[in-house]
């Protein structure tokens, strides 16, 4: 599909700067957020033992470490955690950070793991770069076991802005580009983001079509003047 080989070839592109751009734009906030999503898919898990988590659209591995981190904390034993992502050269700097995880290049829709193996999914900031967005999701219901948990982390369309959620409307349309244009050396990367985030579901929406696809909303939260949603759902 164009569209999307057009957009994973935009983050081949911006994969050596990502890390360090991203901690700018997001002034470490993410990390956060980030801690947030492992701590409450932890807490609805059915077991602590011998857990297997596959973080989508993994990216240089951020999320990762998070589950691994948050693990140690919640006294959660991962028996294997891998990272899926179709960017060759994202996933170069992942294996760099974690040489001990293993990554799969692939996109999301037709991974190549067996039905019912995972007891957590995650896609941190991924979703909306899929465009096959409900193939994508029928996979992970048909990669996690029944009763496992979905987590993403996503950008969000706000329909209906207050004063603050302008602001940050502005910052994310106007100011993030610039900004990440300058570090990264690419300003349509960057433009991408806001125009993505404004062509993509409210969370009402993403919430419907979780509920299509074979999954149990459990917790849906906005941060920060209505950014960036956590939402977090149950394999039926």
């Amino acid at each position: 599909m164009e569209k999307q080989q057009e957009i994973i070839s935009m983050f081949d592109n911006i994969a050596d700067s990502y890390d360090i751009t991203n901690r700018i734009l997001s002034c470490g906030i993410d990390v956060i957020w980030r801690n947030k999503a492992c701590n409450l898919a932890f807490q609805n898990m059915q077991t602590k033992d011998n857990i297997n988590i596959i973080d989508v659209a993994c990216g240089t591995g951020d999320m990762i470490i998070k589950w691994q981190e948050n693990a140690n904390k919640n006294n959660i034993n991962i028996n294997n955690i891998k990272g899926i992502d179709p960017s060759e050269k994202m996933l170069q700097i992942a294996q760099k950070k974690l040489s001990n995880v293993e990554f799969i290049k692939n996109e999301a829709t037709n991974i190549p793991l067996e039905s019912e193996s995972a007891d957590i999914i995650s896609i941190s900031y991924g979703i909306r770069n899929i465009v096959a967005r409900q193939e994508a999701l029928i996979e992970f219901a048909r990669i996690l076991k029944k009763g496992g948990i979905l987590v993403i982390l996503e950008f969000t369309k706000n329909q209906n802005p207050s004063l603050l959620e302008k602001c940050a409307m502005f910052y994310t349309k106007k100011i993030l580009p610039i900004v990440g244009g300058l570090v990264s050396q690419n300003y349509k990367a960057y433009k991408y983001l806001p125009d993505s985030i404004e062509e993509f579901l409210s969370t009402q929406k993403l919430n419907e079509e979780l509920k299509e696809s074979g999954f149990t909303p459990l917790y849906t939260k906005a941060f920060l003047a209505n950014i960036c949603t956590l939402f977090v759902a149950k394999r039926d």
